[in-house]
Protein backbone atom coordinates (compact mmCIF):
# COMPACT_ATOMS: atom_id res chain seq x y z
CA UNK A 1 0.00 0.00 0.00
CA UNK A 2 1.15 3.51 -0.89
CA UNK A 3 -0.15 6.14 1.51
CA UNK A 4 -0.43 9.91 1.61
CA UNK A 5 -0.51 11.25 5.18
CA UNK A 6 -1.54 14.50 6.77
CA UNK A 7 0.79 15.53 9.63
CA UNK A 8 -1.10 17.38 12.39
CA UNK A 9 -3.78 15.27 14.03
CA UNK A 10 -3.10 12.27 11.78
CA UNK A 11 0.49 11.12 12.21
CA UNK A 12 1.11 13.20 15.33
CA UNK A 13 -1.13 14.16 18.21
CA UNK A 14 -0.15 17.82 17.94
CA UNK A 15 -3.37 19.62 18.85
CA UNK A 16 -3.05 19.25 22.63
CA UNK A 17 0.29 21.10 22.49
CA UNK A 18 -1.26 23.73 20.24
CA UNK A 19 -4.18 24.33 22.63
CA UNK A 20 -1.83 24.45 25.61
CA UNK A 21 0.23 27.08 23.77
CA UNK A 22 -2.90 29.18 23.20
CA UNK A 23 -3.80 28.96 26.88
CA UNK A 24 -0.24 29.71 28.00
CA UNK A 25 0.04 32.78 25.76
CA UNK A 26 -3.51 34.03 26.30
CA UNK A 27 -4.66 32.79 29.73
CA UNK A 28 -7.67 35.11 29.67
CA UNK A 29 -9.20 32.87 26.97
CA UNK A 30 -9.68 30.11 29.56
CA UNK A 31 -12.41 32.26 31.11
CA UNK A 32 -14.31 32.45 27.81
CA UNK A 33 -13.62 29.11 26.14
CA UNK A 34 -13.20 25.55 27.32
CA UNK A 35 -10.19 23.49 26.33
CA UNK A 36 -12.48 21.34 24.16
CA UNK A 37 -13.93 24.42 22.42
CA UNK A 38 -10.46 25.68 21.54
CA UNK A 39 -9.37 22.21 20.41
CA UNK A 40 -12.43 21.78 18.17
CA UNK A 41 -11.98 25.16 16.50
CA UNK A 42 -8.19 24.88 16.08
CA UNK A 43 -8.68 21.49 14.39
CA UNK A 44 -10.77 23.16 11.67
CA UNK A 45 -7.73 25.33 10.89
CA UNK A 46 -5.48 27.73 12.72
CA UNK A 47 -7.04 30.68 10.86
CA UNK A 48 -10.52 29.52 11.78
CA UNK A 49 -9.47 29.01 15.41
CA UNK A 50 -7.90 32.45 15.60
CA UNK A 51 -11.09 34.07 14.29
CA UNK A 52 -13.19 32.06 16.74
CA UNK A 53 -10.96 33.13 19.63
CA UNK A 54 -10.90 36.75 18.48
CA UNK A 55 -7.11 36.99 18.30
CA UNK A 56 -5.56 40.11 16.82
CA UNK A 57 -3.03 39.89 13.99
CA UNK A 58 -0.26 40.56 16.51
CA UNK A 59 -1.49 37.80 18.83
CA UNK A 60 -1.76 35.41 15.89
CA UNK A 61 1.82 36.20 14.82
CA UNK A 62 3.02 35.69 18.41
CA UNK A 63 1.25 32.32 18.55
CA UNK A 64 2.74 31.19 15.24
CA UNK A 65 6.27 32.07 16.47
CA UNK A 66 5.71 30.13 19.69
CA UNK A 67 4.24 27.20 17.79
CA UNK A 68 7.30 26.97 15.54
CA UNK A 69 9.52 26.89 18.63
CA UNK A 70 7.74 23.99 20.35
CA UNK A 71 10.18 21.20 21.22
CA UNK A 72 9.64 18.34 18.75
CA UNK A 73 9.36 15.88 21.64
CA UNK A 74 6.05 17.53 22.66
CA UNK A 75 4.48 16.53 19.36
CA UNK A 76 3.94 12.81 19.91
CA UNK A 77 3.14 10.21 17.24
CA UNK A 78 -0.17 8.45 17.66
CA UNK A 79 0.03 4.97 19.16
CA UNK A 80 0.43 2.32 16.50
CA UNK A 81 1.22 4.68 13.63
CA UNK A 82 4.81 3.46 13.26
CA UNK A 83 3.59 -0.10 12.69
CA UNK A 84 1.38 1.13 9.81
CA UNK A 85 4.23 3.19 8.36
CA UNK A 86 6.52 0.17 8.47
CA UNK A 87 3.96 -2.04 6.68
CA UNK A 88 3.38 0.43 3.85
CA UNK A 89 5.31 0.12 0.63
CA UNK A 90 5.57 3.92 0.46
CA UNK A 91 4.57 6.91 2.62
CA UNK A 92 4.43 10.59 1.69
CA UNK A 93 3.25 13.63 3.63
CA UNK A 94 1.27 16.63 2.42
CA UNK A 95 0.93 19.20 5.18
CA UNK A 96 0.51 22.91 5.79
CA UNK A 97 3.17 22.55 8.52
CA UNK A 98 6.62 23.96 7.78
CA UNK A 99 9.24 21.53 6.43
CA UNK A 100 11.68 22.35 9.22
CA UNK A 101 9.13 21.42 11.89
CA UNK A 102 8.10 18.20 10.15
CA UNK A 103 11.74 17.18 9.69
CA UNK A 104 12.59 17.94 13.34
CA UNK A 105 9.58 16.03 14.69
CA UNK A 106 10.18 13.00 12.46
CA UNK A 107 13.85 12.95 13.49
CA UNK A 108 13.06 13.34 17.21
CA UNK A 109 10.79 10.29 17.08
CA UNK A 110 12.93 8.17 14.75
CA UNK A 111 10.40 8.14 11.89
CA UNK A 112 12.27 9.93 9.09
CA UNK A 113 13.15 6.73 7.22
CA UNK A 114 9.50 5.91 6.55
CA UNK A 115 8.85 8.89 4.25
CA UNK A 116 9.80 9.14 0.60
CA UNK A 117 8.67 12.74 0.13
CA UNK A 118 7.19 15.62 2.09
CA UNK A 119 5.25 18.37 0.32
CA UNK A 120 4.07 21.66 1.81
CA UNK A 121 2.99 25.05 0.49
CA UNK A 122 6.69 26.00 0.86
CA UNK A 123 7.21 23.86 -2.26
CA UNK A 124 4.97 26.18 -4.26
CA UNK A 125 1.77 24.18 -3.95
CA UNK A 126 -1.50 25.84 -2.94
CA UNK A 127 -2.99 24.97 0.43
CA UNK A 128 -5.56 22.21 0.85
CA UNK A 129 -8.27 21.63 -0.28
CA UNK A 130 -6.66 22.53 -3.62
CA UNK A 131 -5.70 19.21 -5.21
CA UNK A 132 -2.46 20.26 -6.97
CA UNK A 133 -0.11 18.76 -4.37
CA UNK A 134 -2.13 15.55 -4.18
CA UNK A 135 -2.19 15.30 -7.99
CA UNK A 136 1.59 15.76 -8.08
CA UNK A 137 2.19 13.05 -5.44
CA UNK A 138 -0.40 10.67 -6.90
CA UNK A 139 1.00 11.00 -10.43
CA UNK A 140 4.55 10.45 -9.17
CA UNK A 141 3.88 7.48 -6.85
CA UNK A 142 0.48 5.96 -7.86
CA UNK A 143 -0.81 6.32 -4.31
CA UNK A 144 -3.57 4.08 -2.98
CA UNK A 145 -5.10 6.20 -0.22
CA UNK A 146 -4.90 9.39 1.79
CA UNK A 147 -5.24 9.52 5.59
CA UNK A 148 -6.32 12.69 7.34
CA UNK A 149 -8.20 13.97 10.37
CA UNK A 150 -10.28 16.60 8.55
CA UNK A 151 -12.40 16.73 5.42
CA UNK A 152 -9.89 19.31 4.18
CA UNK A 153 -7.28 16.50 4.02
CA UNK A 154 -9.53 14.13 2.08
CA UNK A 155 -11.28 16.40 -0.43
CA UNK A 156 -8.19 16.70 -2.66
CA UNK A 157 -7.60 12.94 -2.48
CA UNK A 158 -11.10 12.30 -3.79
CA UNK A 159 -10.55 14.88 -6.54
CA UNK A 160 -7.59 12.87 -7.89
CA UNK A 161 -9.26 9.46 -7.51
CA UNK A 162 -7.65 8.20 -4.31
CA UNK A 163 -9.34 6.24 -1.52
CA UNK A 164 -9.77 8.17 1.73
CA UNK A 165 -9.41 7.27 5.39
CA UNK A 166 -10.69 9.65 8.07
CA UNK A 167 -8.70 9.39 11.31
CA UNK A 168 -10.63 9.91 14.56
CA UNK A 169 -13.68 11.44 12.99
CA UNK A 170 -16.35 11.19 10.35
CA UNK A 171 -16.96 13.12 7.14
CA UNK A 172 -18.85 12.66 3.91
CA UNK A 173 -15.76 12.35 1.70
CA UNK A 174 -14.22 9.51 3.72
CA UNK A 175 -14.46 6.01 2.31
CA UNK A 176 -13.82 4.66 5.82
CA UNK A 177 -13.12 5.98 9.30
CA UNK A 178 -10.34 4.80 11.58
CA UNK A 179 -10.43 5.41 15.33
CA UNK A 180 -7.03 3.90 16.25
CA UNK A 181 -4.09 2.60 14.22
CA UNK A 182 -4.36 -0.83 15.87
CA UNK A 183 -7.47 -1.28 13.66
CA UNK A 184 -5.75 -0.24 10.43
CA UNK A 185 -5.64 -3.69 8.79
CA UNK A 186 -9.38 -4.20 9.37
CA UNK A 187 -10.18 -0.76 7.93
CA UNK A 188 -7.80 -1.25 5.00
CA UNK A 189 -9.70 -4.38 3.96
CA UNK A 190 -12.88 -2.27 3.78
CA UNK A 191 -11.55 0.02 1.05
Amino acid sequence: MKLLWDFDGTLFDTYPAYVETVLRLFPQLAQQFSYDDILREMKVSFSHGFRYLGLTAEQEANYRRENLALPPELLRPFDGVERVLAQAELNVIMSHKEHAVIDAVLKAHGLTQYFTEIVTPEDGFPRKPDAASYRYLHNKYALDAAIGDRALDLIPAKAVGMKTIMFQGMCEVADVSLDHYEHFEKVWKMI
